[in-house]
């Protein structure tokens, strides 16, 4: 069987702070052809040009990367302050409407980082604008010195439910992450489980009540060396099936 397409949502950037680029970290690239024996596909965040139901037949499954701006606050109702950071609407115009179409179709995807905030507020929830200036909160953000091993090096434990799907995929109830993050969930949209939390209470995994098909995310960066690491390995596969399945039947696994 010739190997699903898995669109990756690209990120505006400057080439030399001047020149309009759209782009996917090479990590992503690499967890969705080597981690999931897939075609990566990168889908550049420009809702003038891209047309999610063209992009919905064009993909099996949607990997929604991590990225430095953050959703924009108006997207959940609130205003917008300095504490919200840099913001890329264009990605906001493909990403949210791009989560509930798969929602509703049963297409599977799979969030890391800023897509985990997007599938929250995709479905309804809101952000913390910082994680670590709530009380009781642990600095979630990426270290600022240090190689890329150490900024990507596991930090802290995750918790699952007992018997919850994430402990289901990855075989284990606790697991070891990196975190990378500011931003997180204030309000979990309506439809979306926690279904696993860092030991100061942050939401850290989370999946979509009722959807059909496989509709997990996670606020760690997962992509980090996907085909080696222990968590990120099953949960790849698990959405490579899922992609599969969605390939040969355009349809979600009956369960």
């Amino acid at each position: 069987m010739k190997r699903p397409v898995i669109g990756i949502i690209g990120n505006h950037y400057l080439i030399n702070d001047q020149y309009p680029a759209q782009a996917a970290g090479e990590m992503n690239i690499d967890a969705v052809a080597g981690a999931m024996d897939a075609i990566p596909l990168i889908l550049p965040s420009m809702p003038g040009l891209m047309d999610i139901r063209e992009v919905l037949e064009i993909c099996d499954g949607f990997l929604l990367t991590g990225g430095r701006p953050n959703v924009h606050p108006e997207e959940y109702g609130e205003q917008e302050t300095e504490a919200h950071g840099t913001f890329d609407r264009a990605r906001d115009g493909i990403a949210l409407p791009l989560v509930r179409a798969c929602v509703e179709r049963g297409q599977p995807f799979l969030g890391i980082c800023r897509g985990f905030q997007e599938v929250n507020v995709a479905m309804g929830g809101s952000l913390y604008p910082e994680i670590r200036d709530l009380p009781g909160r642990m600095n979630h953000r990426m270290p600022p010195d240090g190689t890329l091993e150490e900024k990507f090096a596991l930090r802290h434990a995750v918790t699952f439910q007992k018997d919850g799907i994430f402990h289901k995929v990855t075989g284990a109830q606790e697991v070891m992450t990196n975190t990378l993050h500011g931003q997180g969930i204030k309000e979990p949209g309506p439809r979306i489980v926690i279904d696993g939390y860092a030991p100061d209470g942050t939401p850290e995994a989370i999946y979509v009540k009722g959807a059909a098909g496989f509709a997990l995310s996670v606020q760690w960066h997962a992509e980090y060396r996907a085909s080696e690491d222990p968590v990120s390995r099953p949960l790849f596969s698990a959405f490579s099936e899922a992609a599969r399945q969605w390939k040969t039947t355009k349809s979600a696994p009956v369960a």
